[in-house]
């Protein structure tokens, strides 16, 4: 049976409805259809994962639906709301939020601090950098429970320079999940870790992904596999194909648009 709870705003909505919905989301570049037609849905509390060979347009897809890029055409919903033309920050503002969005992490602050600083935005625009120690502590408490979500609780007074990269990473999560998103848009998260790494943020995503939607775009297929509820593939810029893992990996149209890249 559908588990369903109360909107804000009256009336019912199912755990598995369709949080981000776009259609014949487009974008041409002097000519160039990188992204054609797009439709995609994802479902609240879900995992999605977007995937495809080199050039098949994830990355346009992804900086379309977080509102870094324009469409040529096409619309986008969040939670009910057109967000086709809005910012990208006033979107973050309304729960959805790329990961790594502030990104680059301070190197000579602490993990602490760091996170610190995220929470910062609480208060408005100002990072309030020429604020005392003394002021800001009134964010340590959520600052260490942040970094305890994404295992880094011992490392709190260690300097982000000095972590491991997959650490890092784990530190720039942290920083986005200050923010208090309902969905994160994860761009390659696994890129250029080794296998110990990749456990461990998949982990983490795993843990984080509980009473949160994640839209990711990764080309590691092993971790699409343990973690996506539901994979789309693009190629050439459109929608190839879509479903569970075990459905996508058995699609001829998938396994030739992978082979035939390996082999171009």
């Amino acid at each position: 049976m559908t588990d369903r709870r109360p909107r804000a705003a009256g009336g019912e909505v199912s755990i598995g409805q369709d949080v981000l919905v776009a259609r014949g989301l487009t974008r041409e570049f002097s000519g160039f259809v990188a992204v054609d037609g797009v439709d995609l849905s994802v479902r609240k509390e879900s995992i999605h994962a977007l995937i495809g060979p080199n050039g098949a347009g994830k990355t346009t897809c992804f900086n379309l639906l977080t509102r870094f890029l324009e469409p040529t055409r096409g619309s986008i919903v969040y939670d009910g709301r057109d967000i086709t033309r809005m910012a990208a920050a006033d979107v973050a503002r309304l729960g959805m939020v790329r990961s790594f969005q502030i990104s680059a992490v301070f190197p000579n602050m602490t993990a602490l601090e760091n996170v610190r600083i995220a929470l910062q935005r609480g208060r408005g625009d100002s990072f309030d950098f020429w604020r005392s120690d003394r002021v800001l502590s009134r964010y340590n408490d959520r600052a260490l429970a942040l970094l305890d979500e994404v295992g880094l609780g011992a490392f709190a007074g260690t300097a982000a320079w000095a972590l491991p990269y997959g650490r890092k990473r784990a530190l720039e999560i942290a920083t986005t999940l200050a923010l208090e998103p309902q969905m994160l848009l994860l761009d390659e998260p696994m890129a250029g870790m080794a296998q110990e790494d990749i456990e461990r943020i998949s982990q983490l995503i795993r843990r984080i992904a509980r009473g949160r939607t994640i839209l990711m775009v990764e080309h590691n297929l092993s971790v699409v596999s343990s973690l996506s509820d539901t994979i789309t593939v693009l190629a050439r810029g459109k929608v190839l194909a879509e479903g569970d893992y075990d459905a996508i990996s058995r699609d001829e149209r998938v396994i030739e648009a992978y082979i035939g890249a390996a082999h171009a």
